[in-house]
């Protein structure tokens, strides 16, 4: 079966998500952390109907980088079209592909080192002054967990969600 490499930095880094029944069913597959090749900054810039908070982006910013996971997903799961014919749901689909995301590919470097062309789902149209979620932040802070990213990085991510959302700002610290 055909698979693409698909790099995520948000919620789906948490097994539990990308991996859900509504989701992908178990058919993405953990290969590695990564991080970003070029210079991007987490943001949350995008509103989630199903969540009722702001989502997260990468955003181009000098000096930073963004880690995430490197799943494998069977080519048909991408589109909504392929997805479809089989009765599943698409990456597409699950990630607002053409509405709140554009999928695009990118280089990521894995923790063991190779870079390689992943695919993943960048914000369309960025919007200032919305607010994350405590439940969302810490599907990601989890998922990075999860999957052994430095706490560092981690510690970046809550600082960033903190100040997204001052009135969560506390309890993000205490994930």
């Amino acid at each position: 079966m055909a698979m693409a490499l698909v790099f995520q930095y948000g919620s789906n880094c948490l097994e539990s998500q990308i991996n859900s029944k509504d989701r992908l069913c178990g058919d993405a597959k953990f290969i590695e952390i990564a991080e970003t090749v070029d210079d991007f900054v987490l943001a949350f810039d995008v509103w989630s109907t199903g969540r009722q908070c702001a989502a997260s982006d990468i955003l181009s910013s000098p000096g930073v980088k963004v880690w995430g996971v490197l799943y494998d997903v069977p080519d048909f799961l991408i589109e909504r079209k392929t997805a479809a014919a089989q009765n599943r749901k698409s990456l597409d689909a699950i990630e607002g592909e053409g509405t709140n995301y554009k999928r695009e590919t990118i280089d990521v470097r894995q923790h063991s080192g190779p870079i390689v062309k992943a695919l993943t789902y960048r914000v369309r149209n960025p919007k200032p002054d919305l607010h994350t979620s405590l439940e969302y932040v810490g599907y990601i802070v989890d998922g990075l967990r999860e999957r052994g990213v430095r706490e560092d990085y981690i510690a970046q991510v809550k600082n960033l969600a903190a100040t997204n959302n001052p009135a969560i700002a506390t309890q993000v610290q205490e994930l």
